[in-house]
């Protein structure tokens, strides 16, 4: 659920934040899972910015969250759906039978009490993790690993979720939230259900500040600059039809810049094909 602010400033008056109805209340958080988070504000080890528009923003605290899910047939339960500042979906704390704490990206449909494991048997339930061999085709998941026991690597944004398709081979094949079917090692693990915060996409923030609080500078137009600053700049008036270049003349806005030397031999089939700009 999302929730519309009265514009009673003007910062508010197309303010649209998701609700967070679905988190628990605020509580301790385990030490051991927070980590603090350095910021580079776009700067190399040089000290030179390789990546314009970032700086500033409220401090951070890093939640070590368990891509891997190793701990095969120890049942967990949930203790708590909490909110991640580093990324779009929620977050669930695991209480394991053994005494460990962890976290877990939180799917859809999770709630506070159930429980949840790696294992190679059902239940089919929102939340299990499971290698791919053992899944039922046509099973709704996400969180994917790309290669065994390597961490989860795939389909891991907010509301996002990909379908166990086909089966052949010692591989996978799955189609991803992209519309790209791919093969995957049927050893790779994944988790059942879709991610959470689906109305992530409705948000609007209303104000520049918000995004400044997030870490965002601001971001100048091309055409408003000079023509020693961008591609775009100069010209009289408001100049169009340019065609859509970075400052450095790369082609951008549907040109393709993926490496030749990458392989596409598990691609059967590929995403829909974008514009393609310049030559």
């Amino acid at each position: 659920m999302t929730k519309k602010f009265r514009p009673t400033t003007p910062g508010q008056r197309k303010l649209i934040l998701p609700s967070f109805d679905e988190l628990s209340p605020k509580a301790k958080k385990p030490k051991s899972l927070l980590k603090a988070k350095k910021k580079t504000n776009g700067r190399n080890n040089t000290g030179r910015i390789t990546c314009r528009h970032r700086g500033g923003g409220h401090k951070r605290q890093l939640r070590v969250i368990d891509f891997r899910r190793e701990k095969e047939n120890i049942p967990a339960k949930v203790a708590s759906i909490d909110y991640d500042p580093n990324r779009s979906a929620h977050i669930a704390l695991l209480n394991y039978l053994d005494g460990e704490k962890r976290y877990i990206l939180a799917p859809q449909g999770l709630k506070v009490g159930d429980t949840v494991a790696t294992t190679q048997e059902p239940p089919f339930k929102v939340g299990f993790c499971m290698r791919l061999k053992f899944m039922p085709l046509g099973s709704v998941v996400h969180n994917i690993e790309l290669y065994p026991d390597r961490g989860a690597k795939l389909v891991r944004s907010a509301g996002l979720s990909a379908q166990l398709v086909a089966r052949s081979g010692g591989y996978a094949t799955i189609r991803l939230p992209s519309g790209e079917f791919r093969m995957i090692p049927e050893s790779c693990k994944a988790t059942f259900g879709a991610v959470s915060n689906p109305e992530h996409f409705l948000r609007v923030e209303g104000k520049a500040g918000r995004n400044r609080w997030k870490g965002k500078r601001p971001t100048v137009r091309g055409t408003a600059m000079n023509p020693v600053d961008h591609p775009h700049g100069g010209g009289e008036g408001k100049s169009k039809g340019n065609v859509p270049q970075t400052p450095w003349a790369q082609y951008t806005k549907g040109y393709r810049t993926r490496s030749k030397k990458k392989s596409d031999k598990m691609v059967v089939k590929p995403r829909k094909n974008k514009v393609k700009v310049g030559k």
